[in-house]
């Protein structure tokens, strides 16, 4: 069923894509006549820093920025993003969580260590999908496409139209990769429907 407003945050590292990501998404809210904030934050992206997108969706948004424990859902592209923002979703909210490890700058100099039992201490919070899009993304033959197969699992979580979606990447993807992307989408969208796709923590 077609909620009336959605909140959502997109977190990973410079270079996944990730306003691209959100891009595509705002849009397609837009052609489903809702109105879109989009508010972003970028850590030092070029060299693989934390990047975090707000989105908000309803009839009337009046501010781009979502309170800590207000976000509906997160869509994390690294699992220790995903834990970093986990502050910002809600009792009972869902995060999908691209399956990936990419040490940040403090780990790969030796300062810190990357945190261990990432997906235990995410199973505390709402409901946790964890899905392999790297995998599908290399079996598609483009690693970039991984922001547009979350986006597919995400999608399945908004209920927009189908067409929506494929307009909205059509518009923000070149030429010549929108059938790749349209294939990376539908891709995602159809991993919640095969349980061992997905695995679903509770």
């Amino acid at each position: 069923m077609k909620r009336d407003s959605f909140d959502l945050v997109i977190c990973g590292v410079g270079g996944q894509g990730i306003i691209l990501a959100s891009n595509v998404l705002c849009h397609a809210a837009f052609l489903e006549s809702f109105d879109v904030k989009k508010s972003e934050v970028h850590g030092m992206a070029q060299r693989g820093g934390s990047v975090i997108t707000h989105v908000r969706i309803g009839k009337k948004v009046h501010s781009p920025l979502i309170e800590q424990g207000n976000s509906d859902i997160v869509l994390a592209f690294e699992k220790l993003e995903a834990l970093r923002y986990i502050r910002y979703l809600k009792k009972n909210g869902t995060v999908i969580v691209n399956d990936r490890e990419i040490p940040p700058m403090s780990v790969l100099t030796g300062a810190a260590q990357y945190p261990a039992n990432i997906k235990g201490k995410l199973k505390r919070h709402g409901m946790i999908y964890f899905v392999d899009a790297e995998k599908i993304a290399l079996e598609l033959g483009d690693r970039r496409t991984v922001n547009i197969i979350l986006l597919g699992v995400l999608s399945c979580f908004l209920g927009f139209k189908k067409k929506s979606w494929k307009t909205a990447i059509s518009k923000n993807v070149k030429k010549k990769f929108v059938d790749l992307n349209v294939a990376a989408f539908n891709k995602g969208t159809s991993l919640l429907r095969n349980i061992y796709s997905i695995k679903k923590e509770k």
